[in-house]
């Protein structure tokens, strides 16, 4: 085998390492988009429990408890949606994206930042209800 078949060979490898590379990080910022999407899920759980909650024991006595138990699980769906857009953007501002494009930043905020004010409103509206 000549030097320029070595060479050409070793280019080769070194092509195909690089292609390897970047669909790995592909792969990555699909996962991290899915595990975003996860995150958001169990949120969206949280706060729907909590609403179930009100809804079948809003007569307790007194009526405070049923709507701060509720109110409990909508915190609790906040904090979910606050950690998983700050995991998301701090985990997608480290990739360098090849093919695939990430979801920017300030979309992942816009998405978590719906459901934040989704489940504010639906705190509120827990405690206004008679």
């Amino acid at each position: 085998m000549g030097s320029s078949d070595r060479r050409e060979l070793a280019e080769d490898r070194t092509d195909w390492a690089e292609r390897r590379t970047d669909w790995a990080e592909d792969r990555t910022i699909m996962a991290n988009e899915r595990t975003f999407a996860g995150w958001m899920r169990t949120g969206l759980a949280a706060a729907g429990i909590g609403l179930g909650f009100h809804a079948l024991f809003g007569k307790l006595e007194p009526a405070w408890f049923p709507k701060a138990l509720a109110s409990g699980f909508v915190v609790i769906a906040i904090v979910i949606f606050l950690a998983a857009q700050a995991k998301a953007v701090a985990v997608a501002r480290r990739l360098e994206d090849h093919r695939s494009e990430p979801m920017r930043g300030l979309t992942l905020r816009l998405v978590a930042g719906g459901m934040i004010a989704a489940s504010t409103g639906l705190g509120a509206a827990i405690w206004m209800m008679p």
